[in-house]
């Protein structure tokens, strides 16, 4: 299996993995123990996102996705980010191997269940 350059480096140095204590939102997608899942922390101060941090069951694509969109959400508004489609997260990360698009689908529907619990 094939990354790209960007996927790579995420998996290989994971950003803002972990549980975040201090969130004020908090957003599921999938089951753990039962599954590919993505689960993210979001802490927002009016309508922007100062922190985010994610879990998942560790597959690469599962990591490259979570992480890079951990990444791209710091710093903006929760009103961009609830545009954010899964190809454009394929897209930011230089794209995903065949077949591995449902992480970025699993990892953008924990952002939003986050979004709308904060």
């Amino acid at each position: 299996m094939v990354f790209s350059d960007r996927v790579h480096d995420h998996v290989v140095n994971p950003r803002n993995r972990g549980e975040m204590p201090d969130s004020n939102g908090v957003g599921l997608a999938g089951v753990p123990g039962d599954g590919p899942y993505v689960k993210i922390w979001l802490k927002v101060e009016s309508d922007r996102i100062l922190k985010a941090s994610y879990d998942t069951n560790g597959c690469p694509s599962s990591i490259g996705c979570s992480s890079g969109l951990c990444e791209l959400a710091i710093g903006r508004e929760m009103n961009k980010m609830k545009l954010l489609e899964p190809r454009e997260l394929e897209i930011f990360l230089g794209g995903l191997p065949e077949g591995k698009g449902y992480y970025a689908v699993l990892a953008i529907q924990a952002l939003r269940s986050a979004m709308e619990a904060n």
